[in-house]
């Protein structure tokens, strides 16, 4: 498995070729996933802990996810 350090220099390899306008523009776009993914990834974090809404208290919640379960005790053949 390669290093974090083998696959930068990899990248530097393919990169090194292009103008200095392109590389600029790539930083701008690295730097935008940084903040971006950063953001991203608070805010799933802050949505799993949600709430369910409902006017229905948790035994009419469960009684309903009961009732309309359905059983099909047929056998498929292959």
């Amino acid at each position: 498995m390669k290093t974090n350090a083998e696959i930068l220099n990899n990248y530097l390899g393919l990169l090194k070729n292009l103008n200095q306008e392109t590389k600029l523009e790539l930083i701008e776009k690295l730097a935008k996933s940084i903040k971006t993914g950063k953001k991203e990834k608070e805010n799933r974090f802050e949505k799993s802990f949600g709430s369910w809404k409902s006017k229905k208290n948790s035994e009419q919640i469960i009684n309903d996810i009961k009732e309309s379960r359905t059983f099909n005790r047929e056998i498929e053949s292959f």
